[in-house]
């Protein structure tokens, strides 16, 4: 697909990955549609994007709840009348182990939260499916095709300590393979990325320190990504017509 003056939305653009894709897209002439649940946050990239010269637009949205979801896309088709590229990046971070157990009492002495588990279900996984499925409705009545890219994580193999984090990006990978099939005959492209332990805001303040730091020490290139390497793939799936049905680990040559 060429890039130039199409429209692309992406979820979780405010700021980290989700604005560096947008940076991507727009520096190669695509309509930027900035969407976050912050206001001023989404206020904030949209004027830094128009800054630099490209097309932007700011729609707040929570990708949690369906009314919001699907008044999103029907402003995006009612402003541009097309929509081309739909990056489904929004997630939380709500670490934490199954269980914690103090071997002096042998007493567990910590849960998971329901709320831990819950929020980072409904943000990341209930949010990928909310948003793809308007996306895939509009992108169908429309006629002109597109591309959806669902971000998973490498996490999805099972990182120790994000049970919830794991659970959803294992569905978010799953959907993307699975709507690959489903969408095809609407000219519908559906690949997703899984990001290693990028360089964002919510990795280095929400993460847990210990384990980032952790990890670190075993990323084979010796550093942590930066959010244009993600962009970057981004560009090459939008551009690349064969590129379907596949979840791009992009992490490194780090193995969870």
């Amino acid at each position: 697909m060429e890039i130039k003056n199409k429209v692309a939305v992406v979820t979780g653009s405010a700021g980290g990955l989700g604005k560096a894709m947008l940076e991507r897209l727009g520096a190669r002439g695509a309509i930027c549609i900035v969407t976050d649940i912050n206001a001023d946050g989404v206020q904030n990239a949209v004027d830094d994007l128009k800054s630099k010269g490209m097309q932007a637009h700011g729609i707040v949205c929570n990708v949690a709840q369906e009314e919001s979801v699907e008044q999103l896309f029907q402003k995006i088709r009612t402003d541009h009348g097309r929509l081309d590229v739909a990056v489904l990046n929004a997630g939380i971070l709500r670490d934490g182990l199954l269980i914690r157990f103090n071997k002096a009492t042998g007493k567990i002495k910590g849960k998971m939260s329901l709320e831990q588990w819950q929020s980072v279900i409904d943000v990341n996984l209930t949010g990928v499916f909310l948003t793809a499925r308007e996306a895939a409705a509009h992108m169908a009545e429309l006629g002109n095709g597109g591309v959806i890219v669902p971000i998973a994580s490498v996490a999805m193999h099972g990182n120790p300590g994000q049970t919830n984090y794991s659970a959803a990006k294992a569905g978010v990978a799953a959907m993307t393979r699975l709507w690959t099939r489903e969408l095809s005959k609407f000219q519908i492209r559906v690949a997703g990325i899984a990001p290693g332990f990028i360089a964002t805001e919510m990795v280095m303040k929400d993460m847990n320190q210990k384990a980032l730091e952790a990890w670190k020490e075993k990323i084979p290139i010796g550093r942590l990504g930066e959010p244009d390497e993600i962009a970057h793939t981004l560009e090459f799936i939008v551009e690349n017509d064969l590129v379907s049905g596949v979840v791009l680990e992009i992490s490194g040559g780090i193995h969870i």
